[in-house]
């Protein structure tokens, strides 16, 4: 090959080279949280929902099931469980949506479980070529390798990326790979082979649907937002790719249908309670609208529309909190991303006569989604930073929010690349940009690892003391005994059986009083004052017959108490 045509092939392909050096530094990087922190022998994460997904992945991959037996739940109402489980008559099952464990347990089933860890960086990776891809259909090419490296960049992206079993990146990546070949259902070369067009658009229903068994509770905005994108482009769509689209859509949800009547008893029920019953009132509700407008009967209607609202809104609707957890979680937070966005924005709607139609069905179909989710998720109280008042990335609004952090992005570029376009030589112009971004990745890398108390450094750092912290628990407990505790629970579990509780319930007590028949039971929390031994000793757990000894101060917090019969008492009763 002529140097000539060495130097035309580059110049043709090298943003191709640019972005798959992106996405291996970011995988590399990413990754790195779990394989520094992580042993073979130690596999721990740092919330609930992390371990259940890590520990029923695992499970499905290693022996095709769900389910975890623990016998001496039948003997105590059910209390052995960590949190983001559930326990049915003994079987301890997932509180969770079921696809990412479907789908990374099938992974682990052809490969190996220690690859689990892994997983949400390597979808991660991939989904930043989709995520050019897509914008490059939409916004253009330059557009979308801007919007790449600040997507690479993103600290909410690489945060949740390095928490790898979480749900919501590997939703958003299967979410923008299905939208990506859904654009070439629409925008594609004349002379493409029908087969072609007709495989896109199965790809395409299978990726979204993909992506909403990963979290269901997105189907929310999902649907109104598909619905959009059809309306703007119904003629280029036609029936045969619709029908194609929704079967291969609904086929995905197969698998989750047959573990659900399995799990829970019913294909529409879930792991979620409180989102099992909404879900029965809104069906209900929803058939009493259409009976009641069909027999011209409108008096039950406002009823029934508030009942539907209160029960999408179960955690209240609340407008005014949801724009101040979008001021703090965007505006405040990633300051340097947003006002780009929406001078960006601002630049689109001055130049309205220049955009066409695809770039008004992004518009339209992203502020209609984004309301839903501000509104939605905006209208909760998460408080998984232990103090309320902070206002960190590790609460779970920055991982609900990605759709509007990854549809703001192709905004900020606009504005790069408008600004910059005011140097006029193309040298200048580009040297600027690789400073600009330059300067974007620095202030996002430093805030995603140094800027809270759950960035990515200091979250290492704790994860290395648990790993001290859980080697003399193991060594002062036996094998099969029990840990009462507050927030260890996915420290314990599953070498040890765990209990998420206190000293506040006379019920729970009751319980504990049963198993110390069966069990050696012990307590895992902050050291207790004397004077709260003696009360527990003297009056609270006395009058249950119980007894509670402190066998090690095992960290300058935390203390392991052993729970037993008290003899003399249960002698005298």
């Amino acid at each position: 090959m002529s140097f000539l045509n060495i130097k035309k092939y580059y110049k043709k392909h090298w943003r191709w080279y640019l972005l798959i050096v992106l996405a291996v530094i970011f995988f590399i990087s990413v990754s790195s949280f779990n394989y520094f922190t992580q042993d073979n022998d130690f596999i721990k994460w740092l919330s609930p929902d992390e371990t259940a997904n890590y520990i029923f992945a695992k499970l499905y991959g290693q022996e095709s099931s769900l389910t975890i037996f623990e016998k001496y739940n039948l003997y105590v109402n059910e209390i052995i469980q960590p949190r983001s489980f559930r326990s049915d008559s003994g079987y301890l099952k997932p509180v969770s949506f079921l696809g990412l464990i479907l789908i990374y347990g099938k992974i682990v089933s052809l490969t190996s479980y220690q690859v689990l860890p892994y997983l949400t960086p390597l979808f991660a990776a991939i989904g930043l070529i989709f995520y050019y891809l897509l914008i490059k259909k939409i916004w253009g090419q330059r557009n979308a390798l801007i919007s790449a490296f600040l997507l690479a960049s993103m600290p909410a992206y690489i945060y949740y990326s390095a928490r790898s079993m979480f749900h919501n990146v590997l939703f958003i990546d299967l979410l923008v790979a299905g939208l990506y070949f859904g654009v070439l259902i629409i925008r594609h070369r004349r002379r493409t082979k029908k087969y072609l067009i007709l495989l896109a658009t199965a790809l395409s229903g299978s990726l979204i649907g993909l992506a909403a068994t990963v979290r269901t509770s997105e189907l929310l905005w999902l649907l109104p937002m598909l619905f959009i994108l059809w309306i703007f482009n119904i003629k280029k769509i036609g029936f045969i790719k619709l029908i194609l689209f929704l079967s291969f859509f609904s086929f995905t949800f197969l698998p989750i249908f047959y573990w659900n009547q399995i799990l829970y008893g019913g294909f529409w029920q879930g792991g979620y309670p409180e989102m099992n019953k909404s879900i029965s009132t809104i069906t209900n509700a929803g058939a009493d609208l259409v009976k009641t407008t069909l027999s011209g009967y409108w008096g039950y209607h406002t009823d029934l529309i508030f009942k539907i609202k209160r029960n999408i809104f179960y955690f209240g609707f609340k407008p005014y909190h949801s724009l101040k957890m979008f001021y703090h979680y965007f505006i405040e937070m990633f300051y340097w991303l947003f006002w780009p966005a929406v001078a960006g924005l601002i630049w689109f709607l001055l130049n309205l006569k220049k955009w066409q139609r695809r770039h008004w069905a992004y518009i339209v179909a992203y502020l209609i989604a984004s309301l839903i989710l501000l509104f939605y998720y905006g209208s909760w109280g998460f408080h998984d930073n232990p103090d309320p008042e902070q206002f960190t990335i590790g609460n779970s609004y920055t991982r609900y929010w990605l759709l509007i952090y990854l549809g703001a992005i192709p905004f900020v570029s606009m504005t790069i690349i408008r600004l910059t376009q005011l140097a006029k030589k193309k040298f200048y112009m580009n040297s600027l940009r690789i400073v600009i971004i330059g300067l974007i990745f620095f202030i996002s890398i430093q805030f995603v690892l140094f800027a809270s108390q759950e960035g990515l450094i200091y979250s290492a750092q704790r994860q290395k003391l648990t790993r001290v912290e859980f080697d003399k628990i193991i060594n002062l407990t036996e094998y099969n005994s029990v840990i009462i505790t507050q927030y260890h629970d996915k420290l314990f579990f599953p070498e040890r059986k765990v209990i998420v509780g206190l000293f506040n319930n006379d019920k729970i007590i009751e319980q504990y009083a049963k198993l110390v028949n069966y069990l050696p039971v012990y307590y895992y929390n902050f050291t207790l004052p004397e004077k709260d031994l003696a009360y527990l000793n003297n009056s609270r757990l006395a009058n249950f017959g119980l007894q509670i000894e402190q066998v090690e101060q095992v960290t300058s917090d935390f203390s392991l108490y052993r729970i037993e019969k008290n003899n003399i008492l249960a002698n005298i009763k």
